[in-house]
């Protein structure tokens, strides 16, 4: 079997960023993800985040089934991730119960839409999970985007967007949404805060020189 492929070796440039903003072009990835809404803190978010890591474990085992994937390669689970934007935009975005967002967790390439079906099917006889039924399988490109590793409170992100945004000013670049992109590297449950990594993007648009 070829080398395991882990993303913060293989796949640097989109997990391990620095803690300074950087451009870059962010391909497509194909997903697992979950659409919801509300305080991420509640029942809701973590059901549907137990539904992406149950089936993403699936397809990373299913080498000891019968049918192995065509094209099955070793590999690290992917970390989780998500796509934040607000039900309300006239109301202030420290109001949690204002997000609106879908999780993901990108798979591996041999995964195809029949494979998905196959696991979905599968991991619903299996775990007794409401959010299951609403998983799905699709492909997502960020294309040109700004990003950097933040480190520290979730509650502290404004201050590396700020800085995102300055970089972006500074050198051509202007911020093309208001929805942005998190990726969570660290266990809220086990790193204190001070020391917690995410990776925070927002796609951007090329200023057209004067």
């Amino acid at each position: 079997m070829s080398k395991k492929v882990d993303y913060k070796k293989d796949y640097k440039q989109f997990y391990m960023p620095k803690p300074v903003p950087d451009i870059l072009f962010v391909p497509k990835m194909p997903f697992i993800m979950v659409d919801g809404s509300g305080d991420p803190n509640g029942e809701a978010f973590a059901m549907a985040v137990e539904a992406l890591y149950s089936m993403s474990y699936s397809v990373r085992m299913s080498y000891k089934s019968k049918d192995v994937p065509v094209g099955y390669y070793d590999y690290t689970v992917f970390p989780l991730e998500g796509q934040w934007d607000l039900l309300d935009r006239s109301k202030p975005a420290t109001d949690k119960s204002n997000f609106k967002y879908t999780v993901m967790i990108r798979q591996p390439d041999f995964l195809t839409e029949e494979g998905f079906e196959r696991f979905w099917e599968q991991t619903k006889k299996k775990k007794q999970n409401p959010f299951l039924e609403k998983v799905r399988f699709e492909h997502a490109e960020d294309g040109w985007s700004c990003q950097m590793m933040h480190v520290g409170s979730f509650d502290n992100e404004p201050e590396s967007f700020a800085r995102m945004e300055a970089f972006c000013s500074e050198n051509g670049f202007i911020r093309s949404s208001k929805i942005h992109r998190e990726i969570y590297l660290s266990d809220p449950r086990r790193i204190e805060p001070s020391k917690m990594k995410t990776v925070l993007r927002f796609p951007v648009n090329k200023l057209n020189k004067p």
